[in-house]
């Protein structure tokens, strides 16, 4: 299975202005969270990228685009219809190819020698089946994302045959529903905004949208577990999505950390803690 396509989609409401935001990127250049995301996905060998967007907007994501405008072509979501319905948009770009999904409002940060888009690529390529990305995360924060819950792959340390999907379940769902054997107790699966899709999921799409609206992907991932074989890998890489609080903040610090000016960086924070730390002994106002 030769993974040759993406599909990033930034036409939600609250998500549509935060891939035109301005970061500085690891190699210390300043680039818009659209071209950082852009970056991301070519590390994999991608050759074709479409971007799910509000009509309104493909002017300013093809300026943020940037150089990497020529690998770029939009699909238009016209009416705001949920996220599994903005996946089913690239229907026609996607045809019958498997994908890279990636979401807009979120940034990857992997290792120096691979990125996360990287390693999930070539995780689903070895399998040839769909994975999607996730990490355990604290049964707190479960209202935010989308869970998987299954069984580890014997021999594996990092990849789970899933079994079910639920979109920000409760504690008490989880417990019941989500639970993997070897995972700390309160903790659980989640999606890290990151996919690697097959065709059947826009086959499942289609179906699901024609009989009711609302559909989300999370849900459609679940019958897919059903279908087909269907992999969770635990992605060492992590995750900043910017449209959470102080999300662009943390996203800069994180870039920063992991690139060519980290000692700068790290300098300059520790010079503001200390700072601060006197300031409070003085009694200063800080």
């Amino acid at each position: 299975m030769r993974i040759r396509k993406a599909v990033i989609t930034a036409a939600g409401k609250n998500q549509r202005t935060l891939p035109l935001q301005t970061l500085i990127d690891r190699d210390g250049a300043e680039k818009q969270v659209l071209r950082i995301i852009l970056d991301e996905v070519l590390t994999a060998n991608i050759e074709e990228i479409c971007i799910v967007v509000s009509p309104d907007d493909e002017a300013a994501y093809l300026r943020a685009a940037g150089d990497r405008a020529g690998a770029t072509q939009f699909v238009h979501q016209t009416e705001p219809l949920g996220y599994g319905h903005a996946v089913y948009c690239a229907r026609n770009f996607i045809q019958e190819d498997p994908f890279l999904h990636l979401v807009g409002d979120h940034l990857y940060v992997g290792s120096a020698q691979e990125s996360c888009a990287q390693h999930l690529v070539r995780v689903a390529e070895a399998q040839e089946c769909a994975v999607s990305a996730v990490q355990p995360l604290p049964e707190s924060l479960l209202h935010n994302y989308g869970a998987v819950g299954g069984q580890r792959i014997s021999g594996s340390a990092d990849l789970y045959r899933v079994e079910n999907v639920i979109e920000k379940p409760t504690p008490t769902e989880a417990e019941q529903k989500l639970n993997v054997s070897g995972m700390r107790v309160g903790h659980y699966l989640c999606f890290f905004g990151m996919h690697v899709l097959t065709p059947t999921v826009l086959h499942l799409l289609g179906k699901e949208l024609h009989a009711r609206s609302g559909v989300t992907l999370s849900s459609v991932l679940a019958r897919l577990a059903l279908e087909e074989k269907y992999l969770a890998l635990d992605s060492p890489g992590r995750r900043y999505d910017v449209g959470g609080r102080y999300g662009l903040l943390r996203a800069q610090v994180a870039l920063a950390l992991s690139g060519r000016d980290r000692v700068e960086v790290l300098s300059q924070i520790l010079e503001a803690l200390a700072i601060q730390n006197l300031d409070s002994r003085s009694g200063r106002p800080e």
